[in-house]
């Protein structure tokens, strides 16, 4: 089969190799799944680039979306058969290996796909998805009513927790660029700003969450704009901006958001796409050999939802 390696960090189209190897045999309780689909996340590029060694030194395989169909079973397995397809986010952090034409995943790290999924939008919503849900229907525990901030609402997790947000019955105010408004009204945002003309800290006070998808000098900035006992969330646990002994001293909680496989959040996920509360923008497909570009355009932070590719 094709994998996508790399044997040093560096661009993208300088180290990213397309690569012929075994096809992995499913161990004691995973499955073998043919990747129909595999998303590209801003994680994919920091780590190929050597901007964030999660994996340590390469060869590595990178990807930890996937979207495909179980061709073969391990035992143990008893809740998946093949031809089941599935969606999922293996192994984080650790190697997920999903930019290939094959992959084996723990079956505990699987969910069906849901009929209001395409593959495609199914393969770009697992890290993104699980990242969004896990901070806001479980850390904040959202609560009808509440205000809340989310940050690069257009973005691959931000326009995944816009939805999430609404449908738990926030009152959602968002940051994106003036050319990808309508994008964010039509997620159900009920106020958006440009960041890039109006300082948000000038107009919004007094709120219950904001989900910081910038971080770094961002986050003493939406620190401000949140109440006493308010809820910053961060996605960059390595650059949230301030500490939580400063988060304290303001009076507000800080907490990091380090996502991880479920399959029953991703379940919830899919419940949410049943119901039309979550729509998965799928901003481009390319070929798993146009790995290179993918992983340039989801490092560029101009991304419209997700980049996937398509073995």
């Amino acid at each position: 089969m094709r994998v996508i390696t790399q044997k040093q960090v560096g661009e993208a189209s300088e180290v990213l190799e397309v690569a012929e190897v075994p096809k992995p045999e499913p161990e004691p309780g995973q499955v073998l799944v043919k990747v129909e689909a595999a998303g590209v996340n801003p994680a994919d590029f920091a780590v190929s680039a050597g901007y964030y060694p999660l994996l340590g030194e390469p060869p590595f395989t990178l990807g930890w979306d996937v979207a495909g169909t179980v061709e073969a079973v391990g035992t143990g397995v008893s809740r998946l058969s093949a031809g089941d397809q599935v969606f999922g986010m293996p192994a984080f952090p650790g190697e997920g290996r999903t930019h290939a034409e094959y992959v084996a995943v723990s079956a505990g790290e699987l969910a069906f796909r849901p009929d209001a999924l395409s593959v495609a939008e199914a393969g770009a919503l697992p890290l993104a998805g699980l990242t969004a849900y896990q901070a806001l229907a479980g850390i904040a525990r959202l609560r009808p009513g509440q205000r809340v901030l989310v940050h690069r609402a257009a973005g691959g997790v931000g326009h995944l927790a816009v939805q999430i947000a609404k449908a738990l019955g926030a009152h959602v105010i968002a940051t994106a660029s003036a050319a990808k408004h309508e994008f964010v009204r039509s997620l159900g945002a009920d106020e958006v700003i440009d960041y890039r003309s109006t300082d948000y800290t000038e107009v919004l006070a007094d709120l219950d969450v904001v989900f910081d998808l910038v971080a770094g000098e961002n986050g003493p900035r939406s620190a401000s704009v949140l109440k006493k006992g308010g809820l910053l969330i961060s996605a960059l646990p390595a650059n949230m901006g301030l500490d939580r002994d400063e988060a304290a001293a303001l009076g507000i909680r800080l907490v990091p958001v380090n996502v991880r496989p479920s399959a029953h959040d991703l379940e919830r996920l899919a419940e949410m796409a049943g119901r039309g509360e979550l729509k998965v923008r799928v901003d481009e497909e390319l070929p798993l050999t146009d790995a290179a570009r993918a992983y340039a355009l989801a490092g560029s932070g101009t991304v419209t939802g997700k980049i996937v590719l398509i073995p």
